[in-house]
């Protein structure tokens, strides 16, 4: 394989690996801060390397004058409410089992094309739906499904990180407008922005401020880690290989996520490694691959 094909790959394994160790340290972010607080340092330190890259490709131009409100848009469902539900859920979920119910975000996208954009759902994939909300159950109830209950729906945390995976697909399918017209980096760079300046009206509305000076070493390398790779190398990463692969080929690399942050979620965190949490993500996976074949 030439040298010019093995970079995108390592440059999308790159991505996932970070974004599957981005639960974790939000957890251990979360240790020192609140959630508002992690969200908006995090995404001050993406804006900037984002931004910086888009300026150094000579990619950066202003929207134009009828896109600024879908760009808010997409920087508040994207951003703000994304990350608002996914670092509040975490502080009772735990990060291997978030990562297994947002593997499932590709599920809710295929029912959204279904109700919205008039998609063709087969019998395989209906049957790769149920799969996967069958693995989130045995995830989420560690195996006991007689507790999945109305109103009993794992840890409290679960039930928000279910919501942002929902939120994720309607976010993704609002930006396919938005990616014929403009380059991916430019316009993440543009939801990003507006996100986090969303994001900091609730940062500067509280006291959220004065908790800056709580963090810890670690909570510093959690945000660090979070704001330079998640939101900042690794969407570089990602976007360069979309350019340079299928989107089926890059896609495939997103089932490495949830597997990583089980793995590192046990080493950092102590979470355990439960076969039956392998076996529902494993379900999950199983039913995600039949949405997507």
């Amino acid at each position: 394989m030439a040298k010019t094909k093995i970079i995108p790959y390592l440059e999308a394994f790159f991505a996932v690996v970070v974004w599957g160790a981005s639960f974790i340290a939000t957890k251990v972010a979360l240790q020192d801060v609140s959630p508002v607080t992690v969200v908006w340092l995090r995404f001050s330190m993406g804006v900037l390397i984002l931004g910086a890259a888009v300026a150094m490709r000579g990619e950066f131009a202003l929207p134009r004058k009828g896109e600024w409100a879908y760009f808010a848009l997409l920087g508040f469902l994207g951003i703000t409410f994304h990350q608002w539900l996914q670092s509040n859920g975490l502080q009772t979920s735990e990060a291997a089992t978030t990562a297994w119910i947002v593997a499932t975000t590709p599920v809710f996208m295929a029912i959204l094309g279904r109700f919205i954009l008039k998609e063709r759902l087969g019998w395989l994939k209906t049957l790769g739906i149920f799969l996967a909300f069958g693995g989130v159950l045995l995830v989420v109830s560690k195996g006991d499904l007689s507790s999945v209950s109305v109103g009993r729906f794992g840890a409290p945390g679960d039930k928000l990180i279910l919501v942002s995976a929902v939120n994720w697909a309607v976010f993704s399918v609002l930006s396919r407008r938005g990616l014929k017209s403009y380059p991916a980096g430019l316009m993440m760079f543009y939801v990003m922005t507006l996100g986090w300046l969303f994001t900091s009206l609730l940062f500067f509305a509280g006291a959220n401020i004065a908790e800056v000076t709580r963090l810890t070493f670690n909570g510093w390398l959690g945000i660090a880690f979070l704001g330079v790779f998640c939101s900042g190398l690794a969407y570089i990463a990602w976007y360069d290989a979309l350019q340079a692969l299928s989107a089926a080929q890059t896609g495939v690399f997103l089932y490495i996520e949830p597997l990583v942050a089980v793995v590192v979620a046990f080493f950092v965190l102590g979470e355990p490694i439960t076969l039956i949490s392998l076996l529902g993500g494993g379900v999950i996976l199983f039913g995600v691959w039949l949405v997507n074949r």
